[in-house]
């Protein structure tokens, strides 16, 4: 080789990246990982289909679904913290199954957290 040989280039191949990290870590960089679960993107995923996209379900879903409540109720949703709602999904209700093996504790909290923001609609009949 030419004096520069392969363990010398890993080494400072090695050391680039590690001043990238330092470099993130030090302007704030988070991992995409810890970021925070879109509420919105996992409501339209996982509940839209029968809660509806504004939290009020279609009329079809309340036949098949007697119980089914509508998340945009101001006083349903006044009546009830974050917590008793990441319960529901963790445990489920009535028809409702859980979503524990497919949402996580941070996921179902960033749900939890934009149906509140459904109060503003009112529900319908």
């Amino acid at each position: 080789m030419n004096g520069f040989g392969g363990r010398n280039l890993m080494r400072v191949r090695a050391a680039a990246v590690c001043g990238g990290v330092l470099l993130a870590v030090a302007l704030g960089a988070r991992p995409a990982a810890a970021q925070t679960p879109d509420g919105a993107a996992l409501f339209g995923q996982n509940c839209r289909a029968c809660h509806g996209a504004a939290g009020i379900p279609s009329q079809g879903m309340k036949t098949m679904f007697p119980g089914l409540q509508a998340l945009a109720d101001s006083a349903f949703l006044a009546a009830r913290s974050d917590d008793s709602i990441v319960s529901v999904l963790r445990h489920g209700i009535g028809k409702m199954k859980s979503f524990q093996e497919k949402l996580s504790p941070e996921q179902m909290t960033a749900v939890a957290r934009f149906v509140k923001t459904l109060r503003s609609t009112p529900a319908g009949p």
